[in-house]
């Protein structure tokens, strides 16, 4: 992170945990009470998305800690659950759904660890596996190096067994997770793309050589992976750069591993074309053969996907046959043509997820 001005909300007490955020960040905060002052801020600069990333905003929550995923419509959902830590990346992927769907953008990170537990707790009793991820609407641990949140919620999840953490990300922090007694409950997670693409729209990432080593490093300490082939970009020879990245992941760790690969390609919002266009104008990747899918997203030429899809998974087939690939967002007919089956009944395609996590990761398996 680089962190240029850092704001607080003037009700948080300077507590442990923010203070060693603070120590992190090495900037005094400036108390606000109320957050005008931090969007005008953003809203002000020239490019309000590129400010938000150098702006942190210490605040409440004030809103669900736990909450389902939104999914979109007429497309098959994961039925995954959203912690709620923080909003907004100090990366800057030229696809980002997170550029048109803050407004405006501001990077929050969410104070109060305290606050996670009673949500949790209500969770973990309940009759029923659950799949957690902080990921949804920032990096899950772009975080890391400045917060005390990772290790305190690998460290809570270890101590229950109806649930899994997974932790998404494009970085390579994990240097206070590494020695923890994560009891087998937390994922790590990569999202992974081509090195072509990575170094065109991911910029501020890890290359993937990095991910890879860094997951194998991850698995000596005895955690679960998972790998997230999302967005996919279609572009003249990607599909053998895709079947190089399913090599390439492994040949760095085993199968066994693998707790679920998901695939997605590509999709956004309409308006999202005209913010890529603006921040990224040597980028081409809004000027695919994409229609308006049913959920008013653009997306891909259904067979284009297809054969992309076909070609990853008939990979990952050869070195994985019995890891769980599933879809992020897609329809029946792209199931049933790629894999061979479509998860029709509501809550199907969660309930495979559940048991995949329950079988790596030790989860009380009464619930299913």
């Amino acid at each position: 992170m680089k962190i240029t001005r850092l704001f607080m909300d003037a009700h948080i007490p300077m507590d442990n945990e923010i203070q060693y955020l603070i120590s992190k960040i090495g900037l005094t905060p400036e108390r606000v009470t109320d957050s005008q002052p931090v969007y005008d801020a953003v809203n002000l600069a020239k490019d309000p998305i590129s400010q938000a990333k150098t702006l942190l905003y210490i605040t409440r929550n004030k809103g669900a800690v736990i909450r389902e995923c939104p999914g979109t419509s007429h497309y098959t959902c994961c039925d995954y659950t959203i912690l709620h830590t923080a909003t907004f990346c100090t990366m800057d992927c030229s696809y980002c759904i997170l550029q048109a769907y803050f407004h405006p953008p501001v990077l929050q990170y969410f104070a109060g660890l305290d606050r996670f537990v009673a949500p949790l707790d209500h969770s973990f009793s309940q009759n029923k596996i659950f799949r957690i991820g902080t990921g949804e609407y920032t990096d899950s641990l772009i975080w890391e190096k400045i917060s005390q949140a990772p290790r305190f919620l690998v460290e809570k999840f270890a101590r229950q067994s109806n649930s899994l953490l997974e932790l998404k990300t494009k970085t390579i922090n994990v240097d206070s997770l590494l020695d923890l007694d994560h009891n087998g409950k937390t994922v790590l997670a990569w999202s992974v793309n081509t090195p072509e693409i990575i170094r065109s729209e991911e910029k501020g990432t890890a290359a993937l050589a990095s991910r890879l080593e860094t997951a194998k490093l991850c698995e000596a300490k005895g955690y679960k992976l998972a790998f997230h082939f999302d967005p996919m970009i279609i572009y003249e020879g990607c599909e053998d750069a895709y079947k190089k990245v399913v090599h390439s992941i492994f040949t760095h760790v085993s199968p066994d591993n693998i707790v679920w690969i998901s695939i997605g390609t590509f999709r956004f919002m309409p308006q999202l074309k005209a913010v890529i266009e603006t921040r990224f104008p040597d980028s081409t990747i809004p000027y695919g053969e994409f229609i308006l899918g049913l959920d008013n997203k653009m997306r891909y030429f259904k067979p284009l996907r297809m054969h992309l899809y076909k070609t990853l998974i008939d990979t990952i087939r050869k070195y994985a046959p019995h890891v769980l690939v599933y879809f992020c967002m897609e329809d029946e007919e792209v199931w049933e043509k790629c894999v061979g089956f479509f998860p029709k009944k509501e809550g199907e395609l969660g309930h495979l997820l559940d048991k995949s996590a329950a079988a790596h990761c030790q989860l009380n398996t009464s619930f299913l």
